[in-house]
């Protein structure tokens, strides 16, 4: 195995510059002072690592119609941002990078700083985006109970009762009317997962999720209750408390 390469040195470059660093839909024109201290922190990232990193060995990836409102980035952020990628059995952090939630993809900007690609899905172990934990899942590896289907999942809670959001945008069509054609615009969905002994589990409220680990139920009830826990208001902070006590009930 590839020894892991760290770094981590390089974020603080990333997080004064990404904002200016959009390659998306057409934005503002960036102050050539900027654009070049960007570029030079992309250079010194790619220096480290080498132009022939297997990083660099996915399909060339394209934009979207510009026609179509909002993007399909992870929480819209259409800036290549620095993350930390584990693929192919080796660590890269401070790699700039989108989110395509439409077509599930990681996206790595190249070395000559405009070529865009995506990474093989495959090879790609997690990654850390925008103080975010995502995990690969492959269907086929887990139990025939399981509800989920292969792809990127948001790790609420890594504990032995895991918590994810499967975060992801479809595109939606407006009906024309005599005066206004019709619209196309990237709509934002989620789903929540709980796995359990192996399997994995739709959540859809705090009822669904007692259902499922309802060898404790009544313990769990009172812990919501006294803990004041408001699931519908909050399910993801709601969910992850829920589990991580549960996990305290099951030791």
């Amino acid at each position: 195995m590839r020894k892991p390469i760290c770094l981590s040195f390089l974020i603080c470059f990333f997080t004064m510059f990404y904002s200016i660093a959009s390659l998306a839909q057409p934005t503002p024109a960036d102050s050539s002072s900027q654009q070049n201290a960007f570029n030079n922190a992309v250079s010194l990232f790619y220096s480290t690592i080498g132009n022939q990193s297997p990083l660099f060995n996915g399909p060339e990836y394209y934009y979207y119609d510009p026609l179509i409102k909002g993007n399909a980035y992870f929480l819209d952020v259409n800036a290549f941002t620095p993350g930390t990628i584990y693929y192919d059995g080796a660590s890269y952090s401070g790699a700039p990078m989108l989110y395509d939630t439409y077509s599930d993809k990681v996206v790595v900007l190249l070395y000559n700083h405009f070529s865009k690609f995506s990474l093989v899905n495959s090879k790609v172990k997690s990654f850390d985006y925008l103080e975010h934990h995502f995990v690969n899942i492959n269907q086929d590896t887990l139990a025939i109970t399981s509800e989920l289907k292969s792809g990127y999942y948001d790790q609420l809670y890594g504990g032995k009762t895991e918590v994810l959001v499967k975060r992801y945008k479809d595109i939606q069509t407006t009906n024309g009317s005599a005066t206004n054609g019709s619209e196309s615009y990237f709509n934002t969905k989620k789903e929540y997962y709980v796995r359990k002994n192996h399997a994995y589990y739709s959540v859809g409220g705090e009822g669904s999720m007692l259902d499922i680990l309802k060898d404790h139920k009544k313990e769990l009830q009172q812990y919501i209750k006294a803990n004041k826990i408001k699931f519908r208001r909050e399910p993801e902070e709601a969910m992850v408390k829920i589990a991580s006590y549960y996990d305290q009930l099951t030791k």
